[in-house]
């Protein structure tokens, strides 16, 4: 028979996941808690545990706390409902361990049901609301930075121009002339809308080009 924790400070929630347990007819024992030294005790006499825990009301100071828990008692599962889960918290959560379901308190019941039983299995439930976070979160961040509209080469040009080379030490790398080199360097300027290097150096840095500690070395 498995241990269920839920650590939950709402007496409403917690009866909630109480009968939605009971009504699943899956066979196991409740342990309840509601305080951060509470729920480390209980996972360490129960390891292979399903905790559900609202992440917000525990005094957790950060979401890395969380994982170092459940690295330190591998065998425990567990489903993270809360109402206050920002898209950093989410993304921690899921990329460092195949072991978190997370759902918003306000998804239907079926979310919860259907989080329960593959939880119990010892398998990961992402609610429709979670997955459409993630999405929508690397759209923008797709958006928000420039088109490609480099060929490869004049991306491989503008990152060495970027790094300070000059066009001779640039035409030396690549085995080129000058003169190859001066073309690619007007059609970047041309295709990135820039004048001069620096607003060059700018663009390269945005579209990730290079990175702020590649170029202060």
């Amino acid at each position: 028979m498995r241990r269920i924790i839920i650590a939950d400070n709402q007496d409403l929630t917690r009866a909630g996941w109480i009968y939605l347990i009971n009504k699943s007819g899956i066979n196991s024992q409740v342990e309840e808690t509601q305080t951060k030294k509470e729920l480390i005790s209980l996972c360490g006499q129960f390891p292979d545990a399903l905790v559900i825990l609202d992440y917000a009301l525990f005094d957790f100071e950060r979401i890395q706390e969380l994982i170092f828990l459940q690295e330190k008692y591998p065998k425990t599962d567990w489903i993270v409902a809360s109402d206050e889960l920002s898209e950093d918290a989410v993304r921690t959560l899921l990329f460092n361990s195949g072991k978190f379901s997370v759902l918003l308190k306000d998804s239907p019941a079926e979310d919860f049901m259907s989080a329960f039983k593959q939880a119990m299995k010892g398998e990961r439930y992402i609610s429709s609301f979670i997955t459409n976070l993630l999405l929508e979160a690397s759209k923008q961040k797709q958006a928000n930075q420039p088109r490609n509209i480099l060929t490869a080469t004049e991306q491989e040009i503008l990152k060495e121009m970027a790094l300070g080379k000059s066009t001779r030490e640039i035409a030396v790398l690549r085995h080129a002339s000058m003169h190859t080199i001066m073309t690619h360097r007007k059609n970047i300027f041309r295709k990135i809308e820039v004048n001069n290097v620096h607003e060059a150096t700018k663009y390269a840095m945005k579209a990730g080009l290079i990175d702020l500690a590649e170029y202060y070395i």
